[in-house]
Protein backbone atom coordinates (compact mmCIF):
# COMPACT_ATOMS: atom_id res chain seq x y z
CA UNK A 1 0.00 0.00 0.00
CA UNK A 2 2.85 2.40 0.58
CA UNK A 3 4.24 1.79 -3.09
CA UNK A 4 0.37 2.80 -4.08
CA UNK A 5 0.91 5.79 -1.58
CA UNK A 6 3.97 7.00 -3.25
CA UNK A 7 2.78 7.00 -6.90
CA UNK A 8 -0.12 8.94 -5.92
CA UNK A 9 2.19 11.55 -5.22
CA UNK A 10 3.70 11.95 -8.86
CA UNK A 11 -0.41 12.94 -10.31
CA UNK A 12 -0.11 16.23 -11.12
CA UNK A 13 -3.83 16.38 -10.51
CA UNK A 14 -4.74 19.72 -8.27
CA UNK A 15 -7.68 18.27 -6.15
CA UNK A 16 -7.24 14.19 -6.04
CA UNK A 17 -3.86 12.18 -6.44
CA UNK A 18 -4.71 8.13 -6.22
CA UNK A 19 -1.99 5.32 -6.87
CA UNK A 20 -2.27 2.15 -7.41
CA UNK A 21 0.29 -0.72 -7.28
CA UNK A 22 -0.23 -4.51 -9.02
CA UNK A 23 2.06 -7.03 -7.03
CA UNK A 24 2.42 -10.97 -7.20
CA UNK A 25 1.00 -13.72 -5.09
CA UNK A 26 4.83 -13.53 -4.33
CA UNK A 27 5.03 -9.74 -3.66
CA UNK A 28 6.59 -8.52 -6.56
CA UNK A 29 5.82 -5.45 -7.82
CA UNK A 30 4.64 -5.82 -11.10
CA UNK A 31 3.00 -2.66 -12.07
CA UNK A 32 2.68 1.06 -10.60
CA UNK A 33 0.10 3.95 -11.54
CA UNK A 34 -1.22 7.36 -11.00
CA UNK A 35 -4.48 9.26 -12.19
CA UNK A 36 -3.07 12.02 -15.27
CA UNK A 37 -3.42 11.69 -18.57
CA UNK A 38 -2.62 10.30 -21.29
CA UNK A 39 1.18 8.89 -22.01
CA UNK A 40 2.62 11.87 -24.21
CA UNK A 41 -0.28 14.62 -23.74
CA UNK A 42 1.18 17.56 -21.87
CA UNK A 43 0.00 18.53 -18.26
CA UNK A 44 -0.64 21.86 -19.23
CA UNK A 45 -2.67 21.89 -21.99
CA UNK A 46 -5.93 19.86 -21.04
CA UNK A 47 -7.55 20.64 -18.60
CA UNK A 48 -7.76 20.03 -14.57
CA UNK A 49 -11.15 21.40 -13.70
CA UNK A 50 -13.59 19.09 -12.19
CA UNK A 51 -16.31 21.34 -13.68
CA UNK A 52 -16.79 24.01 -16.70
CA UNK A 53 -17.92 27.75 -16.57
CA UNK A 54 -19.47 27.09 -19.73
CA UNK A 55 -21.21 23.73 -19.08
CA UNK A 56 -18.82 21.91 -21.64
CA UNK A 57 -17.62 18.33 -20.63
CA UNK A 58 -14.65 18.88 -22.82
CA UNK A 59 -13.52 21.52 -20.63
CA UNK A 60 -12.78 19.56 -17.62
CA UNK A 61 -10.58 16.51 -16.55
CA UNK A 62 -13.06 13.58 -16.73
CA UNK A 63 -12.90 12.74 -20.87
CA UNK A 64 -9.28 12.94 -20.82
CA UNK A 65 -7.61 11.08 -17.10
CA UNK A 66 -6.51 7.71 -17.28
CA UNK A 67 -7.14 6.09 -13.52
CA UNK A 68 -4.62 4.61 -10.99
CA UNK A 69 -5.97 1.39 -11.57
CA UNK A 70 -6.04 1.04 -15.07
CA UNK A 71 -2.35 2.40 -15.41
CA UNK A 72 -0.97 -0.23 -13.21
CA UNK A 73 -2.50 -2.77 -14.51
CA UNK A 74 -1.04 -1.06 -18.51
CA UNK A 75 2.03 -0.58 -16.41
CA UNK A 76 2.95 -4.35 -16.09
CA UNK A 77 5.22 -4.64 -18.92
CA UNK A 78 3.51 -7.56 -20.28
CA UNK A 79 2.92 -9.56 -17.07
CA UNK A 80 -0.42 -10.84 -16.36
CA UNK A 81 -2.17 -9.21 -13.59
CA UNK A 82 -4.61 -12.77 -13.73
CA UNK A 83 -4.74 -13.94 -10.10
CA UNK A 84 -2.65 -10.59 -9.02
CA UNK A 85 -3.16 -8.83 -5.87
CA UNK A 86 -3.88 -4.63 -6.85
CA UNK A 87 -3.53 -2.06 -3.55
CA UNK A 88 -5.32 1.36 -4.81
CA UNK A 89 -5.65 4.16 -2.55
CA UNK A 90 -9.20 4.73 -3.16
CA UNK A 91 -11.96 2.16 -3.80
CA UNK A 92 -11.96 1.59 -7.77
CA UNK A 93 -14.92 3.45 -9.85
CA UNK A 94 -17.12 1.29 -12.01
CA UNK A 95 -15.32 1.86 -14.86
CA UNK A 96 -11.88 0.80 -13.66
CA UNK A 97 -13.77 -1.84 -11.76
CA UNK A 98 -14.57 -3.76 -15.25
CA UNK A 99 -11.15 -3.53 -15.93
CA UNK A 100 -9.91 -5.00 -12.44
CA UNK A 101 -12.64 -8.26 -13.36
CA UNK A 102 -11.84 -8.05 -17.25
CA UNK A 103 -7.43 -8.48 -16.31
CA UNK A 104 -8.15 -11.49 -14.12
CA UNK A 105 -7.24 -9.20 -10.78
CA UNK A 106 -7.74 -12.05 -7.93
CA UNK A 107 -7.98 -9.15 -4.77
CA UNK A 108 -8.12 -5.80 -4.34
CA UNK A 109 -7.06 -3.75 -1.13
CA UNK A 110 -8.01 0.06 -0.68
CA UNK A 111 -7.30 2.74 1.44
CA UNK A 112 -10.14 5.26 1.37
CA UNK A 113 -13.59 4.81 0.36
CA UNK A 114 -14.67 8.30 -0.28
CA UNK A 115 -16.69 7.15 -3.13
CA UNK A 116 -18.91 5.01 -1.26
CA UNK A 117 -20.55 8.00 0.87
CA UNK A 118 -22.14 10.33 -0.62
CA UNK A 119 -25.84 9.48 -1.54
CA UNK A 120 -24.84 9.92 -5.62
CA UNK A 121 -23.21 6.73 -5.11
CA UNK A 122 -24.70 4.85 -2.74
CA UNK A 123 -26.76 3.64 -5.72
CA UNK A 124 -23.67 3.07 -7.42
CA UNK A 125 -22.55 0.67 -4.87
CA UNK A 126 -25.91 -1.04 -4.57
CA UNK A 127 -26.49 -1.95 -8.30
CA UNK A 128 -22.47 -1.86 -10.40
CA UNK A 129 -20.16 -2.17 -7.55
CA UNK A 130 -22.29 -4.85 -5.79
CA UNK A 131 -22.26 -6.64 -8.81
CA UNK A 132 -19.03 -6.46 -10.40
CA UNK A 133 -16.40 -5.92 -7.02
CA UNK A 134 -18.51 -6.84 -4.09
CA UNK A 135 -20.27 -10.13 -5.19
CA UNK A 136 -17.79 -11.17 -8.11
CA UNK A 137 -16.90 -14.67 -7.01
CA UNK A 138 -13.34 -14.27 -8.38
CA UNK A 139 -12.13 -10.98 -6.65
CA UNK A 140 -11.81 -10.75 -2.81
CA UNK A 141 -11.49 -7.12 -1.98
CA UNK A 142 -10.81 -5.39 1.68
CA UNK A 143 -10.68 -2.15 3.40
CA UNK A 144 -7.50 -1.11 4.95
CA UNK A 145 -6.70 1.42 7.87
CA UNK A 146 -2.89 2.49 9.06
CA UNK A 147 -3.25 3.10 12.71
CA UNK A 148 -0.27 5.75 12.42
CA UNK A 149 -0.37 9.33 11.58
CA UNK A 150 3.13 8.79 9.82
CA UNK A 151 4.72 5.36 8.28
CA UNK A 152 7.48 5.27 6.52
CA UNK A 153 8.80 2.55 3.85
CA UNK A 154 12.16 0.19 3.57
CA UNK A 155 13.36 -1.26 1.16
CA UNK A 156 15.78 -4.36 0.86
CA UNK A 157 17.74 -5.67 -2.30
CA UNK A 158 17.62 -8.95 -3.13
CA UNK A 159 19.53 -10.11 -5.30
CA UNK A 160 18.52 -12.72 -8.07
CA UNK A 161 22.17 -14.05 -8.73
CA UNK A 162 22.91 -14.72 -4.57
CA UNK A 163 24.18 -18.87 -4.34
Amino acid sequence: MAIAFLSAKRSKDPNRQVGACLVSQNGIILGIGYNGFPRGCSDDQLPWAKMSKSGDPLETKYPYVCHAEVNAILNTNHASAAGQRLYVTMFPCNECAKIIIQSGVSEVIYFIEKRLNTAQHMLLRTSCYQWLVLRSENINHRWTKFYSSSWSCSFRFVSQFSS
